[in-house]
């Protein structure tokens, strides 16, 4: 097939860590033997001008390439951009943010409900956010197909456990959603002696986590560096207050790291009974205990392992490439 991708993240020389779930996918479908030819937005500067940038690339993208089917990251911009820019059969899949600026955002809602009508497909990367766009745009009910972005099981295999005290490690923004400073009062009250919890990502919730005993601030890092960060941890945690999907929880559980998840969203579909342990995040004191469950758990946690295994990107993108050619027939 010859498939454009349309996407408003995607990993540039200034943002590598932009979008890299698309990218990934997008290499598994290209090694599949498919044609992409990409309109994406690569960097997070250009403000409300950015998706214009991405229509316009969309639009010439279709003409010159002519494709036998477009498929779109987020429902809203990049679906719209897709939808606008060719006549062709369309496929979208919605991440989250898109999902949760329904209704939140002035004219998402109504430019979403023009982009699931014109899709042949949605695809929705958990159970959870399928349930929450179906309640929003019913429309969508009887197109949607849940398949995640999968994880590449060559660059997340798993890896021996570090030597000393248990290691606690946190990849994402330092933000409200990601619940970090409830994560550090947590650990500060459960932690051992030695034991150490770090923190990759930057945000406006940085100034309130530098400083504190046994806690390390890293700035972010390119996405290949990721299992290496990993390596160095034995329990990894993403505690948010709501997780559409959990990328990195399933990247931890494919290095064989235990893991420490919210109940809310799409982790309880990838944290099986043994891989590690799910938590109400408003709850401090449930955190606590989860943090000290979590870190007499195996590691390498082979649990983790298997349950990773079965969301290998090549799997997906096998998904992926069927929901594509059903939608070039109908």
């Amino acid at each position: 097939m010859r498939i454009l991708l349309v996407s408003q993240m995607y990993p540039g020389p200034g943002d590598p860590d932009l979008g890299v779930f698309v990218a990934q996918l997008e290499r598994a479908l290209a090694d599949r033997g498919h044609e992409i030819q990409r309109a994406v937005l690569d960097s997070r500067a250009g403000g409300k001008t950015r998706h214009l940038t991405l229509a316009r690339r969309a639009r010439a993208a279709a003409s010159s390439f002519r494709p036998d089917v477009v498929y779109a990251h987020f429902l809203f911009p990049a679906g719209l951009a897709a939808s606008l820019a060719s006549n062709v059969p369309l496929v979208v899949t919605a991440h989250g943010q898109d999902v949760r600026n329904i209704g939140a955002v002035p004219g998402v809602g109504t430019g979403t409900r023009w982009v699931v009508r014109r899709a042949r497909a949605v695809v929705a990367v958990s159970q959870y956010l399928r349930g929450e766009l179906e309640a929003k745009i019913p429309e969508a009910r009887g197109k949607i197909e849940v398949v995640d972005c999968g994880v590449d099981l060559e660059r997340f295999g798993p890896r021996p456990a570090p030597d000393g005290p248990t290691a606690f490690l946190c990849v994402g923004g330092l933000t409200e959603r990601k619940n970090v400073l409830r994560l550090a009062s947590a650990f500060e009250r459960a932690r051992g002696p030695g034991e150490t919890l770090t923190f990759v990502g930057a945000g406006p919730l940085r100034s309130q986590l530098d400083g504190r005993e046994a806690l390390v601030v890293a700035d972010p890092v390119p996405h290949g560096e990721i299992p290496d960060w990993i390596a160095r941890a034995h329990v990894v945690c993403q505690p948010s207050l709501i997780e559409p999907f959990g990328q990195v929880l399933l990247e931890a559980m494919a290095c064989g790291r235990s893991v420490v998840a919210t109940r809310v969203g799409g982790p309880p579909e990838l944290v099986v009974a043994g891989a590690g342990v799910l938590v109400d995040p408003t709850d401090e004191d449930a955190l606590a205990d989860a943090l000290r469950c979590a870190a007499v758990l195996p590691c390498p946690n082979e649990t983790a392992c298997a349950a990773a295994a079965v969301h290998d990107v090549k799997v997906q993108a096998r998904r992926i490439e069927a929901i594509l050619e059903r939608a070039t027939q109908s």
